[in-house]
């Protein structure tokens, strides 16, 4: 049996204008201004200069006085067609412009730098080799699997199968393993290896033949767990050597690049540099936070429509066209205006929230030493601002700071906090960085465990577990003692 029954509930939506809101806050600089720069080509009623005064507003309500009724009737089934009311001729060509600097400021700006790829002078080598055309496309095929740190991780039988499939090419295993050598052949050494130890095998056997060189080749073609693991004893029994001639070995292995990819300048990374969306400056002792210009872009509303609406009421056309034609200006306006608000909201979230966040750890900025990094959690801010948390963490997670002492991600201010034997509380950074201090300082041929490290602490006021020494060292890419150790 049906019933009918009536209930109540109380629940929270966003709206379109807040959910973009959001996603504009959480672009940083570059991504922004493509954002920027998508909707001045998308919305003609869009403009970006000096901003002009508007009379939309008050045309606005105008014509909604005289024409409301009618667009309820006709609009509610019918869509506006955008293509109808708008060419490509209608569109001009904007261009982004935020000046906020003087004649005499000092240019900082980071130009990009251009070069060819780290592939393209891989092949530019291949190229100089004689091959049969198969063999080519082969070699070809192999250096475009090679990673950015010059390691072709793909095993050789996947290899020959998308050879086949994506190719056209079929081969054997034996081919595509006979080509490969000739593609390690080429420069920087290592490059084309399939693991860290056919990388250094590679580099080392193009050393100048010698007793250390073929010490060295050995260890690491016949004995390479021995060697990762640091089990130098081992080693001097198997190789009946002193530890001299092992160190001198060990010193051969140390010179090479296990990421031969990287060593090469041209590689693509180059061109990637950061844009800090926040500057952080000392100006007699006082700090003094600017937001980046390209932040804040000049945008206003266009005057051509602005007197195209006006244009339409003066006329008192009350026909379908005449109404679509209007209620696709008013819709380009009102979004526009939208846009230049929320532009504005975005500017003030992040200078509060970056404001916050420098008044918090003024010491640290002052004095460049991260021992004075404040313990300091996304709602300490949240809670500061009066904004949510998710706020906060949008702003933090994307965006950089510039200061005197370089270019920081916002999200690294950010840690908890642990208490020491005074019962203060301590930021986890201060304590990392005090532990990677002790590390550095340690002799190498008997590195501290963490057992020590955490004892260590202990005598420097920060009674911490030993699990808790290891998630931090673990934290800061520091191996465990025994792999520390050297000879």
């Amino acid at each position: 049996m049906l019933k009918q029954q009536l209930q109540f509930k109380l629940s929270q939506k966003l709206s379109p204008q807040q959910i973009q809101l959001m996603k504009l806050i959480q672009l940083p600089t570059q991504a922004f201004e493509q954002r920027l720069k998508q909707e001045l080509e998308e919305n003609p009623a869009l403009e970006s200069g000096r901003e002009e005064t508007s009379e939309y507003d008050d045309l606005d309500n105008n014509y909604d006085d005289q024409y409301e009724d009618e667009f309820e009737q006709d609009t509610t089934n019918d869509e506006i067609d955008i293509d109808q009311y708008l060419s490509d001729d209608e569109i001009p060509e904007y261009r982004l412009q935020a000046n906020n600097y003087s004649s005499d400021d000092e240019d900082k700006s980071v130009p990009y730098a251009a070069g060819t790829s780290f592939h393209q002078f891989l092949l530019n080598q291949l190229h100089t080799f004689w091959l049969e055309d198969q063999d080519m496309a082969i070699a070809e095929f192999l250096i475009g699997s090679i990673d950015d740190s010059g390691y072709i991780r793909r095993p050789v039988p996947d290899i020959v199968d998308d050879l086949a499939f994506t190719q056209g090419i079929f081969t054997e295993e034996t081919e595509v393993d006979r080509i490969l050598k000739i593609v390690q052949e080429i420069d920087p050494a290592g490059v084309g290896a399939r693991d860290l130890q056919e990388c250094l095998l590679i580099q080392l056997k193009r050393k100048d033949k010698n007793s250390k060189t073929d010490l060295a080749i050995d260890i690491i073609e016949n004995s390479f767990e021995k060697f990762t693991k640091k089990h130098y004893k081992k080693l001097i029994q198997k190789y009946n050597i002193s530890e001299e001639e092992l160190k001198e070995a060990i010193h051969e292995i140390e010179r090479l690049n296990p990421k031969p990819g990287g060593a090469y300048s041209g590689n693509n990374k180059i061109i990637e540099h950061i844009i800090p969306d926040f500057t952080i400056r000392i100006i007699d002792g006082e700090l003094e936070l600017t937001l980046n210009g390209r932040n804040a872009p000049q945008l206003h509303v266009s005057r051509e429509y602005d007197n195209m609406l006006k244009g339409y009421k003066e006329t008192k056309d009350k026909s379908k066209s005449n109404k679509d034609a209007v209620q696709f200006i008013k819709q380009k306006l009102d979004a526009a205006k939208w846009f230049i608000d929320a532009i504005k909201q975005r500017q003030e979230t992040l200078l509060i929230t970056m404001n916050s966040i420098m008044h918090i750890q003024e010491e640290y900025f002052l004095t460049g030493d991260e021992r004075k990094l404040k313990p300091m959690i996304l709602k300490d801010i949240a809670d500061q601002i009066g904004m949510d948390v998710s706020t906060v963490s949008r702003v933090a997670n994307s965006k950089y700071v510039d200061t005197p002492y370089g270019t920081i991600l916002i999200k690294d201010l950010f840690s908890e906090s642990v208490k020491n034997e005074e019962g203060e509380d301590v930021s986890t950074r201060q304590i990392k960085k005090i532990l990677e201090t002790v590390i550095e300082e340690e002799d190498k041929r008997k590195p501290i465990t963490d057992e020590g490290l955490a004892a260590i602490l202990k005598e420097k006021g920060f009674p911490i577990a030993r699990r808790t020494v290891a998630k931090y060292r673990e934290q800061l890419n520091i191996p465990v003692a025994r792999l520390r150790k050297e000879i």
